[in-house]
């Protein structure tokens, strides 16, 4: 006789608002490396994934909290508010449930920063972007250390499933800056040979330096008087 699942809806409802809530933050990473490593060719594609990568990250928060709020029912499990609020206070492998715990603070202080972006500067609000990054590898890692189904194919194919476009779109943002340092000496340089190239045309003095004209020896009141005389 199989147990009747009502006896664990809490369980259910964590494991499937976790395996949301992964997917969402490894959607939510991709787009934000797109848009950072500039692989969006046409800016209307690029306004469009910022709108989603805005949208899912919320959404992820949402299913985190569904998550770890749904454990509080979980009559075998029975973490406690401290259990699911606290890294590592869990007694059910404390290592891996404490790394998702720092994952949902983390997102819950970048996901919405996007309503800070002209308080915080944009500078500011680049490097805090950049824990999105930790989110993500922290969410995996509790994933495949904490889930009940981390040995199953289907769960480790959602989770590494995105791996190696994040890792690709990752070391292209790394590598972008110096792609940048590069563009900006070919302009530079580009700009000094079109420059010496052109003919040089004549300085244009100013008043100031303009050479001062020279003015007769003899007054107009002299020579109207040798007028008179001769």
């Amino acid at each position: 006789m199989r147990p009747d699942p009502l006896h664990y809806a809490w369980w259910l409802t964590s494991r499937a608002s976790g395996v949301v809530a992964l997917v969402l933050v490894s959607l939510a990473v991709l787009a934000g490396l797109a848009m950072a490593a500039r692989v969006l060719p046409r800016p209307a594609l690029k306004r469009a994934v910022a709108r989603l990568h805005e949208h899912v990250a919320l959404a992820a928060l949402g299913a985190i909290a569904v998550h770890g709020l749904s454990l509080l029912g979980d009559s075998w499990l029975k973490p406690g508010v401290r259990g699911i609020a606290i890294p590592f206070a869990m007694s059910y492998r404390p290592a891996f449930t404490g790394a998702g715990i720092i994952a949902g603070y983390l997102l819950a202080l970048v996901g919405p920063s996007f309503y800070l972006r002209r308080r915080i500067g944009p500078a500011r609000w680049r490097k805090l972007h950049r824990l999105s990054a930790a989110v993500w590898a922290l969410s995996v890692i509790h994933t495949l250390g904490a889930g009940s189904d981390a040995t199953g194919t289907w769960l480790r194919a959602v989770v590494l499933a995105p791996v190696a476009p994040i890792v690709y779109l990752l070391v292209l943002r790394l590598l972008r800056p110096r792609r940048d340092e590069v563009g900006r000496g070919t302009i530079r340089t580009g700009q000094l040979a079109s420059v010496t190239s052109v003919s040089p045309t004549p300085p244009v003095t100013s008043r100031a330096t303009r050479p001062h004209r020279r003015e007769p020896t003899t007054s107009r009141s002299t020579a109207f008087e040798n007028a008179r005389i001769s």
